[in-house]
């Protein structure tokens, strides 16, 4: 259980918890930074804590700041550029999980890298059906 949540990180990206369907990751985005255009095969919903930017999903432009939250449909091209003067801080929800469970990423270029170079994969049981892991004995 976790009583507090880190206001912050120096990291670009660091996953706090993966569990069986779900994925909690910390991304702190510098000022000018952006997280990259991307489309993943999961749902995301975003909650940005602190910050501002310019979120880009399914082509639709929209400005985004600390309160809001963002659902990002698995299959959908999304951006998120930090237009303030601060960095941006958000937490994500990957649902199955997208990342390796012990990813901390220090900057973008960093996980680009790694998951370019297939190091950054979600482990192979978050990609299971309810049925596959209930007979492995995890549900």
């Amino acid at each position: 259980m976790v009583n507090a949540l880190p206001s912050g990180s120096g990291e670009f990206r660091r996953v706090l918890w993966t569990g069986l369907y779900s994925q909690v990751v910390l991304m702190t985005i510098p000022v000018g930074g952006d997280i990259g255009e991307e489309v993943h095969t999961v749902d995301q919903a975003l909650t940005f804590t602190s910050g501002k930017a310019k979120a880009t999903v399914g082509g639709e432009e929209k400005d985004v700041e600390a309160g809001d939250l963002v659902i990002v449909p698995a299959g959908t091209q999304h951006q998120f550029v930090n237009t303030g003067p601060t960095p941006l801080i958000l937490y994500t929800i990957y649902s199955p999980a997208e990342h390796n469970p012990k990813s901390v990423h220090k900057t973008k270029e960093e996980g680009d890298e790694l998951e370019d170079a297939g190091k950054d994969e979600a482990p192979e049981w978050s990609q299971k059906s309810k049925k596959e892991n209930k007979d492995a004995g995890l549900v």
